[in-house]
């Protein structure tokens, strides 16, 4: 059949390349795409963003299955347009996708339905936020109430960095970010300020078909842009799976305090929830797992690593996904050994990236080499036959290994030679994993 993938991320990249190994499909479309999805001849690109339009695409060309990947079609209702046309599409609705596009929703659900989270208030008076923080004092966690492509949060050490954070995201709202109504309907920013809290995070990703749920492997990302966690939030600035801080004990605790309680809330709520859910776990020093967040999708770059690792054919995943109750007798079969994944950005990121660098030294092949090691394209495009800078995060180079020093260790050989002007990256990612191995290995 022909598969169409909405986005044209470095986490769209991967789900296109993963359905394409698949003997079922006939044809992977990515809607939009970027320059990497051009390259791969198992894969073409629809140049279409609008969700009318792409249901009238995808009706005219008879697609199968539709796999969402990022969360503004979400938010803008390319679930419920599809559906509501008879078309097989995985993700959730507008009204399910406000755990991500609305933080002030997420938290007041969480609050609600006990779920563990941070303490919290939500502002639109920027007087009232200053004062707020003022009175708690920092470290401080403030945030966008809206979708700001994984910029909306700032995490402030200082009372300084607080009160910048309220001016930038309510006074300049330079992040363009909107979501709730105001006076007179008008939509005005508003910020969510909670609690700082301790511990290791973790990406911990499911599939819910509107009555079951499968847990994906567990992963781990890295959100400041440099080394030792140093220097401003980002989108992500590499990841790898599995991550040993969710041991047997904090994956069960989150399935049994998060996921579950999630999935019942929302279906009490009249919003059964269908889709990828992502919770950004905090796990403290006891093993204690609060909810940093949700998003409605996969997490980027977690994808990468995560799809590298998966062996149960992703097309069959999503089919079972996209019938209710589908997944009741799904298992899962992962490749035992660790995938990292390195994030190459541009000049710039993340506050202003720059664009139109050309990118040398890219392995041409469709599929994983020898060393099993596979270049996700993100924020690239093809011109005048040359790959080009189109975005924050540019590439993520993605190694698969027997365990994470050694995947850690292809992953970086695997980016020498590929160069842009002002390319960045991080040297460390992976560290924490690594780190955990040894201190295994000195125990036994």
């Amino acid at each position: 059949m022909n598969v169409l993938v909405i986005g044209g991320g470095g986490r769209e990249h991967a789900m296109a390349w993963k359905l394409a190994e698949s003997d079922k499909v006939q044809m992977v479309f990515v809607a939009p795409g970027n320059g990497g999805t051009a390259l791969d001849s198992r894969l073409k690109n629809v140049p279409i963003t609008d969700v009318v339009a792409l249901r009238e695409w995808a009706q005219e060309n008879k697609i199968g299955l539709t796999v969402v990947g990022p969360e503004g079609p979400l938010a803008s209702g390319v679930v419920d347009e599809f559906r509501a046309h008879g078309l097989r599409i995985f993700g959730p609705t507008k009204a399910a996708a406000q755990l991500e596009s609305s933080k002030a929703f997420s938290k007041a659900f969480m609050q609600r339905h006990n779920i563990p989270t941070a303490a919290y208030e939500a502002f639109t008076d920027p007087t009232a936020a200053h004062a707020y923080v003022q009175r708690m004092g920092a470290p401080i966690v403030v945030k966008a109430d809206g979708l700001a492509a994984g910029k909306g949060v700032v995490v402030a050490m200082t009372l300084e960095e607080a009160h910048a954070a309220i001016d930038f995201m309510l006074l300049d709202n330079t992040l363009g970010v909107v979501h709730n109504a105001g006076e007179g309907g008008q939509a005005v920013p508003r910020v969510v300020i909670e609690e700082f809290l301790v511990g290791e995070e973790a990406s911990f990703m499911v599939l819910c078909d509107g009555k079951d749920v499968v847990a994906l492997a567990t992963s781990q990302d890295h959100k400041r842009l440099l080394d030792d966690d140093q220097g401003p939030n980002t989108g992500g600035m590499g990841a790898y799976s599995p991550a040993p801080v969710v041991t047997p004990q904090v994956h069960a605790r989150a399935m049994r305090e998060i996921i579950l309680p999630t999935l019942k809330g929302m279906e009490q709520d009249g919003i059964p929830y269908t889709g990828f859910l992502y919770a950004g776990l905090m796990i403290d020093p006891q093993g204690q797992v609060k909810t940093l967040e949700f998003n409605c999708r996969m997490g980027d770059p977690e994808t990468q690593p995560i799809l590298m690792r998966l062996k149960t054919d992703f097309v069959d995943v999503m089919m079972a996904a996209t019938d209710a109750g589908g997944l009741a007798n799904m298992e899962l079969d992962w490749d035992r050994r660790t995938a990292l994944g390195v994030v190459l950005a541009a000049h710039g990121y993340p506050s202003t990236p720059r664009k139109g660098d050309v990118i040398e030294g890219l392995p041409t092949a469709n599929k994983l080499s020898d060393e099993a090691s596979m270049v996700f394209h993100a924020g690239t495009e093809q011109r005048d036959g040359a790959t080009l800078t189109n975005g924050g995060r540019v590439l993520c180079v993605t190694a698969l290994a027997e365990n994470a020093r050694a995947a850690r260790q292809a992953a970086y050989e695997a980016i020498h030679g590929i160069r842009f002007n002002g390319m960045q990256y991080r040297t460390d990612i992976g560290h924490r994993a690594v780190k955990q191995a040894g201190e295994a290995k000195a125990a036994k």
